[in-house]
Order: structure tokens, then C-alpha cells, then sequence
């Protein structure tokens, strides 16, 4: 983000400023399409005449917004795949055996140099 144009860094902040606008207010439960224009045009207007001599602070606006949506999105994802594991009983480090496995058990063939499945 340091290289690019301050019109580019408000044009982003104003996207991600946006984009948590319609994260908490879905969640709150109040929102409107009214609100979120108005919302947008104004946040944009401000960002876009301000832009030149908040460069900076955009940059670190940004960043913080960067990382946080992507520690948010690791998050979630972690968690959705466990939930998923836990539902389907799936044990990934084979703590306990289960009767019903898809794994071949390699001690009934009869190959003398495959003994075990680890």
C-alpha cells in the first residue's frame, strides 16, 4: 500500500469501512439499504477529499483492516473444519480405533515386504 495512489488507499479503506458497516450491522440486526448507501457515498466522498493529507493514516488503516478480516477468516475456517471432522468422527492422528475404517489393514495381505500402515 505504500506505493499506491492516495485516491487507491481511501478507495480501499472506504471498501473495507463499508464492508464492516454491512458485517455489524447484519449482525445487530439493523440494517437498510438506505443506510448503507448513504453510508458508502459519504464515507467515499470524505476518504476521497481527504486522501492527500491522510495518506499515511490509511496505510495503517489498511493494514489493521487486512489483518484483521484475515485473522477473523483463519478463524472461522479452523472452525468450520473441525466442526466438520468432529461431526463425521473422523480422528485425523488415529488416537482410537474405529471399526468402521476405510484403511486397508496391511497385516491380512500377503506381501512379505509391506508388514504395517503406519
Amino acid at each position: 500500500m505504500e506505493l499506491s495512489s492516495p485516491r487507491f488507499k481511501a478507495l480501499a479503506v472506504s471498501a473495507g469501512f463499508t464492508f464492516w458497516f454491512l458485517i455489524i450491522t447484519n449482525t445487530v440486526g439493523l440494517f437498510s439499504i438506505e443506510y448503507f448507501i448513504i453510508f458508502t457515498f459519504s464515507v467515499l466522498i470524505i476518504m476521497q477529499l481527504l486522501s492527500t493529507k491522510v495518506s499515511k493514516v490509511l496505510d495503517m488503516i489498511a493494514i489493521f483492516n487486512t489483518k484483521l478480516f484475515l485473522s477473523i477468516l483463519f478463524v472461522f475456517v479452523i472452525s468450520i473444519y473441525g466442526i466438520f471432522l468432529r461431526a463425521l468422527r473422523v480422528d485425523l492422528l488415529r488416537l482410537q480405533k474405529q471399526k468402521n475404517s476405510y484403511w486397508l489393514k496391511m497385516e491380512q495381505i500377503k506381501y512379505t515386504r509391506i508388514l504395517k500402515q503406519y
